[in-house]
C-alpha cells in the first residue's frame, strides 16, 4: 500500500472560517509558589546572546474590531500581540547537546524535591551528554535537525494572515521553550514593540505540565519582576483540543488517509501521543491524560457522525529512563496488535501539530519498523496538521475568542505546600525513581562520558 500526505500550504490567504460551539479553556494565571527564575535553566548560549532581538512577522498596527464577531467596531488604538508557545529543536548536529541540557535542566522535565534543585543543571549536563550520540543519529537521519522552527514560523506567517480576513491585525511573535528564538526573546521583543494586549498561544492541544506549563512558568516569572507585563492584559489559552475546528480539521486527515488504504473500514486508528511520567499525573495533578483521552473521544465522535465506524486505541510513545510513564506504551502496544491479528494500522500523532524528530524519525521508521515486524502489513500515518487551513483559521478563532479575556495576570504570595509534605514520600518517588534510576540504567558509560567532560 502507498501512503498518501494530506498536502498542507502554509502562508497563504485562507478566508475559510471555521464555528466555534465550544469554550476554550482561557484562564487568568496565578504565579507558581515555587516558580525560579526565567534564565535558572537556559544555556550558556542563550546568556551569551541575550541581546539577540527576535524577529517580529508583523508592523505594528491599529485594531478594529467589527459588531458581527461580537466585538465593539469602534476603532481601538491598540498593538495586538499573539505569542506562539513551542518546544524548539536543534537546526543542526552541532545544537544537539546544548538543547537536550535545555530540556534536561527544566524543573519541569525533570522534577526534583526542593531540597535537591541544586543538582538540577549538574544532572542536565550528564544525561545531555550520554544522549547526544544516539539523538544526534535520529536528527541525522531526517536531514541534520529539526524543522521546528521552519514550520512553526510557517505556522505564525499563516495565523497573521488569517486573522486578518477576520479584521484583526497583530504581530505574531514565536517563543521557543528550549531553542532559539527562546520564549524569553520573544517576550523581550513584545515589550520592545510596546504590546498593549496579547494572547499566549501554546501549540500544544492538551495542556501538560511538562509543555504549555513549562513555557507559562516562563511568563510567570518574567511578570513578577516586570512591572510592563504585570499591567499587560494577557489572555492564555491552556488547551484548545475541544475546539470545534481542531477536532474536524483532526477527523478530515484520518478520513483522507484511510482512503488511500485498499480496504478502508478494516484498518485501526492507532493515536500515539507524547507521554509524561505517571507522578505528573498521580503527584502533581496534571490534567494531560484525561484531556487526552477526552480528546480521542472528541475526534472519533467526530469520525462516526461521517460514519467512520474503524476501531481505535490510544497510546503513549517517547519515554526516558527506568520510571513509570503514562500506559499503554507505543512501542509495546504495536506488538501486541502485531500478535492479535491486525493487519492495517494508521498511526495519528495526536499530540503535535508540526513534524518533528518524534514524528518524522520515532513514528515514521522506528514504530512503522517494529509494527511491520511484528506481523502488521499496511501501514500509514496522518501528517501533523502544519498549515492545514481549517486548523490555522481555527487558531485565529481562538485568538478573536480569546481576546475579550485579557487581563493583567493574578499574582498570588508563596505558600508552605511543599513543606507540608511527606519528605521521605516525596523523595521517595520523585528523587530515587528520576534521579538514581537514571544513573543506575546508565551506568557505565554514563560515568565514563561524565568523566570525560570534567577532563
Amino acid at each position: 500500500m502507498t501512503k498518501s500526505r494530506a498536502a498542507t500550504s502554509c502562508g497563504q490567504r485562507t478566508s475559510t472560517s471555521v464555528a466555534s460551539s465550544t469554550k476554550l479553556d482561557v484562564k487568568p494565571l496565578q504565579l507558581a509558589a515555587n516558580g525560579s527564575s526565567c534564565l535558572a535553566n537556559t544555556s550558556t548560549v542563550l546568556k551569551k546572546q541575550r541581546n539577540l532581538s527576535v524577529r517580529s512577522s508583523s508592523a505594528h498596527v491599529v485594531t478594529t474590531f467589527d459588531d458581527a464577531k461580537g466585538v465593539s467596531s469602534s476603532v481601538v488604538e491598540e498593538k495586538i500581540g499573539v505569542l506562539l508557545l513551542n518546544l524548539g529543536g536543534p537546526e543542526t548536529l552541532d545544537d544537539v547537546q546544548p538543547f537536550l541540557f535545555n530540556l534536561f535542566a527544566d524543573p519541569d522535565i525533570i522534577r526534583l524535591p526542593r531540597l535537591f534543585r541544586f543538582l538540577q543543571r549538574p544532572l542536565a549536563k550528564l544525561i545531555s551528554t550520554f544522549r547526544a550520540p544516539k539523538s544526534k543519529e535520529g536528527y541525522a537521519s531526517i536531514g541534520g535537525g529539526s524543522p521546528l522552527r521552519k514550520i512553526t514560523d510557517e505556522q505564525a506567517n499563516a495565523l497573521k494572515i488569517a486573522l486578518e480576513t477576520k479584521n484583526l491585525h497583530a504581530n505574531i511573535y514565536v517563543g521557543m521553550r528550549y531553542w532559539y528564538p527562546f520564549t524569553e526573546e520573544a517576550i523581550d521583543q513584545i515589550k520592545k514593540d510596546k504590546i498593549t494586549k496579547l494572547v499566549v498561544l501554546p501549540l500544544y492541544p492538551q495542556y501538560s505540565i511538562s509543555t504549555s506549563g513549562s513555557s507559562i512558568r516562563v511568563l510567570q516569572n518574567i511578570v513578577k519582576e516586570d512591572s510592563y507585563f504585570a499591567g499587560l492584559p494577557i489572555s492564555i489559552i491552556e488547551s484548545w483540543y475541544q475546539h470545534d475546528g481542531y477536532v474536524k480539521s483532526m477527523a478530515d486527515l484520518i478520513e483522507k488517509e484511510l482512503s488511500a488504504f485498499s480496504n478502508p473500514e478494516e484498518v485501526m486508528i492507532f493515536f500515539s501521543a507524547h507521554g509524561v511520567p505517571l507522578t505528573y499525573v498521580e503527584d502533581a495533578g496534571d490534567p494531560y491524560r484525561d484531556q487526552m483521552e477526552d480528546c480521542i473521544a472528541l475526534i472519533m465522535g467526530e469520525l462516526r457522525s461521517r460514519g467512520i465506524l474503524n476501531s481505535h486505541t490510544l497510546a503513549y510513545q517517547s519515554r526516558v529512563g527506568p520510571v513509570q510513564w503514562l500506559k499503554p506504551y507505543t512501542d509495546e502496544v504495536l506488538v501486541e496488535l502485531g500478535q492479535k491479528g491486525v493487519k492495517s494500522l494508521l498511526a495519528v500523532p495526536v499530540s503535535f501539530v508540526s513534524e518533528h524528530i518524534e514524528t518524522l524519525e520515532e513514528i515514521d521508521m522506528e514504530y512503522k519498523e517494529l509494527a511491520l515486524e511484528s506481523g502488521i502489513e499496511n501501514w500509514g500515518r496522518v501528517p501533523a496538521l502544519g498549515c492545514t487551513s481549517s486548523f490555522i483559521s481555527d487558531l485565529a478563532d481562538a485568538v478573536v475568542e480569546a481576546l475579550p479575556a485579557a487581563s493583567a495576570l493574578v499574582t498570588r504570595k508563596p505558600d508552605d505546600t511543599d513543606s507540608d509534605l511527606d519528605l521521605m514520600h516525596y523523595l521517595t518517588k520523585m528523587f530515587f525513581s528520576s534521579i538514581l534510576a537514571f544513573i543506575l540504567l546508565l551506568s557505565p558509560r554514563l560515568i565514563s562520558a561524565f568523566r570525560n567532560t570534567m577532563l
